[in-house]
């Protein structure tokens, strides 16, 4: 027999937000946990290398780390880790694929994932290209009093940071922790400087190397180079980056163009920013945090890398309403189910969920039912797809089979977004957890006649 809903459950939302997988800040170089950065002050004389050493992981036990006592940071379950080409591929050809292992074993440690950039370079000299590309073609070094130095102009270059690339996804993509990997192109940190040396095939061949090679692992694309992005989404979901989020030219003319051009991505990739400098520097030039936070969520963004730098304590407040918004925000607001059944009926149920944040979910995480009884439990996985719960409500139906052999008893019904190898999406949701589920109503199994 098919059972209706015949009994409903309301609840009410958190009166605070909850830390999630996949959404938040990030750390940066660093792990959940770990201590922060000294916070640094920019100056003009310095040409703006302050944080040099923070810039390629791992970073030197030497650099200062006092920033706890200097400011917050929030929960991250996120973490963001640049690694050198030439750390990676130290010799052509041999790849040190235990140097992302090992990172990816801290991140998973910590109860994070991980978003990744291979640099082809970075701006010091101990930071350039493998020492073997040197070898082979012309590679500029930093011209004297500049911050950004040029990559290689010759093809061989992207042929061979091809090469790397593809050694990473054959040995990484789908590794559940490697979430993110974020698409590196020219220039210092990959951020794209000076593309108008590079044919357009040539710069599209690269993006061809990420949407062939990683078929599971989600990207991100430059915000330097939105055409990309846009030519990436032809072959696979890729979201974007933009790494100079509070800078006001950023804010106004770049970040805006790039929105226009590539205004539906975040539907189906994550949006990723980060800041210019960190947010004490912010304070200290008196750039507006409130635009900042008002125009990113508008660009639903689901991560953001403050750098692990310390936050200055009286932005606490902005950050917690930031976090409210950024990325998924999944309450449960109604339940209807049968409150009673017997052995073999089959039972629909209705749900009523709103996402509260600016963007989705992007990973297929199932949504399972759950009938526990003192000494049995029974499990099952509806067909929802909660990719598809973009901003706003969404009312959804599934149906169980149970079991002809199931046991008459009291189960408690309980509603989890979880899988047996994936993080748990907690509910915002106020009412009593099982473990990672949530108790949503109570079914009576009474015996078949």
């Amino acid at each position: 027999m098919t059972r209706t809903p015949d009994t409903q459950t309301t609840f009410s939302p958190l009166d605070e937000p909850i830390s999630n997988p996949y959404i938040g800040f990030t750390s940066y170089q660093k792990f959940r946990g770990d201590p922060l950065f000294s916070d640094i002050v920019v100056r003009p004389e310095n040409n703006g290398t302050e944080t040099e050493r923070t810039e390629c992981y791992p970073v030197s036990a030497a650099t200062a780390q006092n920033g706890m006592l200097e400011g917050f940071y929030p929960d991250t379950e996120v973490a963001y880790i640049r690694i050198l080409w030439k750390d990676y591929e130290p010799q052509r050809g041999a790849y040190n694929d235990a140097l992302i292992a090992d990172i990816l074993e801290k991140a998973k440690a910590r109860g994070q994932t991980v978003m990744l950039r291979l640099l082809p370079h970075s701006t010091r000299a101990r930071d350039d290209v493998p020492d073997w590309l040197k070898t082979l073609i012309p590679c500029p070094e930093r011209p004297e009093g500049q911050r950004v130095k040029d990559s290689p102009a010759d093809p061989v270059y992207l042929r061979h940071l091809s090469n790397a690339i593809e050694a990473i996804a054959r040995r990484f993509d789908g590794n559940p922790t490697l979430d993110v990997m974020d698409i590196s192109l020219t220039g210092a940190w990959g951020e794209g400087h000076r593309l108008d040396r590079y044919p357009r095939e040539a710069l599209e061949s690269l993006v061809d190397v990420y949407t062939r090679s990683f078929t599971h692992t989600r990207l991100v694309g430059q915000s330097a180079a939105p055409w990309l992005v846009e030519y990436a989404c032809r072959s696979c979901p890729c979201g974007w980056r933009g790494d100079g989020v509070g800078e006001p030219n950023h804010m106004t003319v770049k970040y805006p163009l790039a929105a226009e051009q590539i205004p539906d991505v975040w539907q189906r990739a994550p949006v990723s920013f980060e800041s210019y400098w960190w947010l004490g520097e912010w304070e200290r030039r008196g750039w507006d945090i409130d635009e900042v936070i008002e125009k990113t969520l508008a660009w639903h963004v689901s991560t953001f890398n403050a750098k692990s730098f310390p936050i200055p304590a009286k932005w606490e407040d902005k950050i917690r309403f930031w976090l409210s918004k950024m990325g998924y925000h999944l309450f449960l607001e109604h339940f209807a189910y049968p409150g009673r059944a017997q052995p073999g009926d089959v039972l629909q149920f209705r749900i009523l969920a709103e996402n509260r944040g600016v963007a989705p979910i992007y990973n297929a995480i199932p949504l399972r039912l759950r009938l526990q009884s003192e000494d049995k439990t029974f499990c099952f996985t509806t067909g929802i797809d909660v990719r598809q719960w973009l901003p706003g409500k969404h009312a959804a139906a599934f149906e169980v089979a149970l079991p002809s052999d199931i046991p008459a008893g009291t189960y408690s019904a309980e509603l989890s977004i979880s899988g047996e190898e994936t993080p748990v999406i907690r509910w915002e949701t106020q009412g009593v957890w099982n473990d990672a589920f949530l108790k949503a109503g109570q079914i009576e199994i009474v015996p078949g006649e």
